[in-house]
C-alpha cells in the first residue's frame, strides 16, 4: 500500500506502508498521518466547510489540509457533498466508519491524558472540547441529571444532552437548551479542566446548572514521571 506525503518544498512524495497484517498495523496506514486523526476528528459531529476545519485546526496548511480530506475519502472515512439551497456550500462529513473512529479518539485522549507532558492549556477546538465531554464523563457524579446545555463557539452551536449518566452532543440551535455557554473553546476547557472561574465565560439560563456541570468531567490521575 503507498500512501502519498506533501514535503515542505510541496512535492509528493511516495510513503510506504507496514506490510503487517496486524489491524492496529493497517489503522495507522488509514490514519496514522500526521493531522490524519485530527481531521476525522473534527468531522465527528456533523459536516463542515473547509474553511471551519481549517481555521480550528491552525497549525495546519492548506495544501496539507487538502491532501488529508482527499486521503480519507479515498479510504473510505469521509466523503464530500453540497450542501442544499439557500446555503448551497460544499461540506465534508465523517461517513457511518468514519465515525465509528470515535472511541479511538476517545481511548487515544484519555490515555494521552495521563501524561505528565500534557498540557491542557494548548489551544482547542469547540468539537474537542465537545468530545472530550464524551469522554471524561463521571457517570457517578451525572446521575439523576436530566438536562440540556447549549454551546456558542462563534458561529457555531451544539446542544449537549445529559440523561441517565450519558452525554450526547450534536449541532443545532442552543436557544432552547435549560442553559446556554457562550465562550471560546479554550476558556470552556480552563474552567472545566483548569479550575477557572466560572464567570471566564458567558452563562444564560440556568448557571446553578453549568456550575454542576462543569465537574462532571475528572481528569484521570497523571503517571509516576518517575
Amino acid at each position: 500500500m503507498q500512501l502519498e506525503n506533501i514535503t515542505p518544498a510541496g512535492r509528493s512524495e511516495p510513503k510506504r506502508g507496514y506490510d503487517d497484517a496486524c489491524g492496529t498495523a493497517h489503522a495507522l496506514e488509514l490514519i496514522g498521518e500526521r493531522w490524519s486523526l485530527l481531521v476525522l476528528r473534527e468531522l465527528m459531529l456533523g459536516p463542515r466547510r473547509f474553511s471551519e476545519i481549517r481555521a480550528d485546526l491552525p497549525g495546519i496548511s492548506a495544501n496539507v489540509l487538502t491532501q488529508r480530506l482527499a486521503e480519507l475519502e479515498q479510504r473510505g472515512l469521509a466523503r464530500r457533498r453540497r450542501l442544499p439551497p439557500p446555503a448551497s456550500v460544499q461540506v465534508y462529513e465523517a461517513t457511518e466508519w468514519g465515525l465509528e473512529a470515535e472511541p479511538i479518539v476517545q481511548a487515544l485522549g484519555r490515555w494521552a491524558a495521563r501524561s505528565p507532558r500534557h498540557d491542557p492549556t494548548l489551544p482547542i477546538s469547540g468539537v474537542s472540547i465537545l468530545l472530550s465531554f464524551r469522554t471524561m464523563l463521571s457517570e457517578k457524579r451525572a446521575k439523576g441529571l436530566d438536562a440540556r446545555i447549549g454551546f456558542r463557539f462563534g458561529a457555531d452551536g451544539y446542544v449537549a444532552r445529559l440523561r441517565k449518566g450519558r452525554i450526547k452532543v450534536a449541532r443545532g440551535d442552543p436557544s432552547s437548551a435549560d442553559a446556554v455557554v457562550t465562550a471560546r473553546p479554550t476558556e470552556l476547557a480552563a474552567v472545566v479542566y483548569g479550575g477557572a472561574p466560572l464567570d471566564t465565560i458567558e452563562v444564560a439560563g440556568d448557571e446553578a446548572l453549568v456550575r454542576r456541570f462543569v465537574t462532571l468531567f475528572p481528569l484521570p490521575p497523571k503517571v509516576d514521571a518517575a
